[in-house]
This record gives structure tokens, C-alpha cells and sequence, in this order.
């Protein structure tokens, strides 16, 4: 959501952190990959053009925790919506997650901010797919 708001780099880059939280917790799954696929699509001509960065785990958090509040909230919130898209919950995924928050500087309630958007994106989300399968 909003990723059209972040510079190519930034595009790159959170493509790669992407990447690595999926594989946290062991290979991606296909849900995880069309999850991905749809965010380039989003993304436009720039998620077309992505290839894979040399940045580890470390480096891409550390990247993003020295940009403007506006971006690291962005960036955290479509994490946090990736993380809960398929129905398995992952600790290392939660994990890694409040290691992000904490990196980011992220209050507690801004975290509870950004889940409630994520949380209203996706009951939007069920609740069309039951209107259109009736």
C-alpha cells in the first residue's frame, strides 16, 4: 500500500527486506511469491525492473531506520501486512518484525496505528471476496 511513494532505491531495497522476512522462517511459499509479485505490480515499471541487492538482513534495516518517519512507517506497515497475508503464523516472522520496529524507533502505538490499517485492509479485502463469490 502507497509503495508508489518510494524512490526506486528505496523500491529496490524494500523488495529485498521483503524478501528476506518471507525467508525467515524457511523457503517462501506460493503465497508469499504472489504477495511479492503483487507489491512489484504496485510498484509499476520500477518492481518490474528489480533485481536482487547484495544488502543483508542487517544493512537493509539499517537503511531504512536513517530515513524520514513517513517512509519507515510505510515500509513497516506493508511488512506487517506481508507477514499476516497467509494464514501460518511465524515467530521468527514476529521476531524479526519487533527488531524492525525497534530499529525504526516505532512507538508501540504507532505499531497499533499502522496494524489497524493493515487489519482493515484485509477485512476489506475477505469481505469482498464473499460479496463477489455470492
Amino acid at each position: 500500500m502507497f509503495l508508489s511513494l518510494l524512490s526506486r532505491e528505496e523500491k529496490f531495497h524494500f523488495l529485498d527486506l521483503i524478501s528476506k522476512l518471507v525467508s525467515v522462517d524457511g523457503e517462501p511459499s506460493d503465497t508469499d511469491l504472489q504477495v511479492i509479485n503483487r507489491l512489484k505490480y504496485e510498484m509499476g515499471d520500477d518492481g518490474q525492473r528489480y533485481r536482487k541487492g547484495n544488502f543483508n538482513l542487517k544493512k537493509l534495516i539499517e537503511y531504512f531506520s536513517k530515513k524520514s518517519k513517513a517512509t519507515k512507517n510505510l515500509v513497516f506497515m506493508n511488512l506487517v501486512s506481508v507477514s499476516l497475508y497467509d494464514e501460518f503464523y511465524s515467530v521468527e516472522e514476529h521476531f524479526l518484525i519487533e527488531e524492525i520496529q525497534k530499529a525504526f524507533e516505532l512507538t508501540d502505538k504507532k505499531k497499533a496505528d499502522l496494524m489497524k490499517i493493515v487489519y482493515a485492509e484485509r477485512d476489506l479485502r475477505e469481505k469482498a471476496k464473499r460479496i463477489l463469490s455470492e
